[in-house]
């Protein structure tokens, strides 16, 4: 959008357009939504302790980097949100929900490096149900569950998840016990292989239900 600003120079009759132009980038001026109809939000800081250049996020965004160039806090106002350390929703994989996050360590980061994000909408309703498979293709021992689940190996006497599908809810995968190390986000769908949630090994240690929106 342009809007044209006229003015004209008495002194040297000389007549000067200025334009002032408004842009828009279509993916940021979305913002996104959970069923309630509250808008989500969340703040990226380049330093410690909400320190340095930030930059306000309300829509998924696959790149990053021109905001800002490393992310070591972070404020979740509203919405659960995925970071990824890639553009385009790729490489590590970070969970928050609404709260403060003073340094990067509290959402458990790898390094200091947030390149793209997704809200986690609210569309689940309140139950949480997914299956466990043994094997990839949804093979050999199934487990069903519907709760929280700090350690896998307790609960079912294995360590690895070759396939799952998720029938109710969003959920978090660990890839260690007491949902430490690596972590994943799936949604409702069917995942035949553990590559279909981006993890290298079918490794999962724990898991729980996103509740905070």
């Amino acid at each position: 959008m342009q809007i044209g600003l006229i003015w004209i120079s008495k002194a040297f009759h000389t007549l000067h357009i200025l334009f002032i132009h408004k842009y828009f980038d279509g993916a940021a001026a979305k913002k996104v939504v959970d069923c309630a109809g509250k808008m989500v939000k969340i703040t990226f800081y380049e330093e410690n302790h909400f320190q340095g250049r930030c930059y306000e996020c309300s829509t998924d965004c696959a790149d990053l980097h021109s905001y800002f160039s490393r992310c070591n806090s972070a404020r979740v106002e509203s919405g659960a949100w995925v970071l990824y350390e890639k553009p385009n929703y790729k490489g590590y994989q970070y969970i928050l929900s609404p709260g403060e996050y003073t340094d990067n360590q509290q959402w458990m980061g790898f390094n200091d490096s947030v390149k793209s994000c997704r809200a986690i909408k609210n569309v689940y309703g309140n139950v949480w149900k997914l299956r466990l498979y043994e094997r990839p293709d949804f093979g050999g021992q199934m487990v069903e569950w519907a709760e929280d689940c700090p350690s896998v190996y307790e609960a079912f006497k294995f360590r690895e998840v070759y396939s799952c599908m998720v029938t109710h809810g969003a959920w978090a995968f660990y890839e260690l016990p007491n949902y430490r190390g690596h972590q994943y986000f799936l949604e409702r769908r069917e995942y035949p292989r553990h590559t279909d949630w981006s993890a290298a090994t079918a490794a999962v240690g724990s898991f729980r239900r996103i509740t905070e929106f």
